[in-house]
């Protein structure tokens, strides 16, 4: 019971990853705030975990602002921060050369932009509890070629390391999770099945997918005391898809 009488907000909680991060945060003591702009999926999650949900669209610097609000306003402040939320199951799959203009920054805007306008409507927050924790969702797709999407999880890794040493004197840690290949709606809408299965035999040093609940523990340990020195860190938790010197 890690999080005891803390607050934590996990962005993109309606389903899924972010679901699961909810569950966990929840199961070891935390009040949750659930900031979706799924507002069914995203009520249902809360009220699972006896939580509050909070429509949030993270690309929306008024929508992330109301966000940490809401959730002062109703928890007494906030000592976590999950930046999970992003467009991945309805992606367009374009080259950066020809994708939409428009399409690119909107997805931009939420995929890698969004976590660093949570950061700043929370980090005051947990600077007056004393500090905090901060987890942002990468991917190992920031290490192949994975076009916008790939490049937008590459500005998180950034943005991750950035923000450690921007936060750090304010006794914030900043770290970053990034995945392998998923088992989740999203991940089956976006990528074929067969692809997927590619995946894992051609690359991957464990022979499966996978789950929302392989990445928890993960998230736990780095938002936790567990973590107290480490910050700055991207955690690959991806099967042994990708090996970084």
């Amino acid at each position: 019971m890690r999080f005891v009488n803390k607050v934590a907000i996990v962005t993109g909680g309606a389903q899924g990853i972010g679901a699961a991060y909810v569950r966990g945060l929840a199961a070891e003591g935390a009040a949750v705030v659930v900031a979706d702009v799924d507002a069914e999926r995203g009520q249902a999650v809360a009220d699972e975990v006896k939580g509050l949900f909070v429509r949030t669209d993270v690309s929306d610097p008024a929508s992330v602002r109301a966000m940490a609000d809401a959730a002062v306003e109703r928890f007494g402040g906030i000592d976590h921060l999950v930046n999970n939320a992003a467009i991945f199951g309805t992606m367009k799959l374009d080259f950066l050369f020809t994708v939409d203009w428009d399409y690119y920054k909107r997805f931009m805007a939420v995929n890698m932009d969004g976590a660093l306008l949570c950061a700043r409507a929370c980090y005051p927050h947990m600077q007056v509890r004393g500090g905090g924790s901060i987890v942002n969702q990468s991917s190992t797709a920031a290490w192949q070629y994975s076009g916008f999407y790939g490049l937008a999880k590459v500005g998180v890794n950034g943005l991750t390391q950035q923000l450690a040493h921007e936060l750090g004197g304010m006794g914030i840690r900043v770290n970053a999770i990034a995945p392998g290949p998923i088992d989740t709606e999203a991940n089956r809408k976006v990528v074929p099945g067969g692809m997927s299965q590619k995946i894992v035999q051609d690359k991957m040093a464990l022979k499966r997918m996978g789950t929302p609940e392989d990445l928890v523990g993960a998230c736990l340990f780095l938002l936790s005391d567990d973590a107290a020195w480490v910050t700055g860190q991207i955690v690959n938790v991806d099967g042994g898809e990708v090996f970084r010197a």
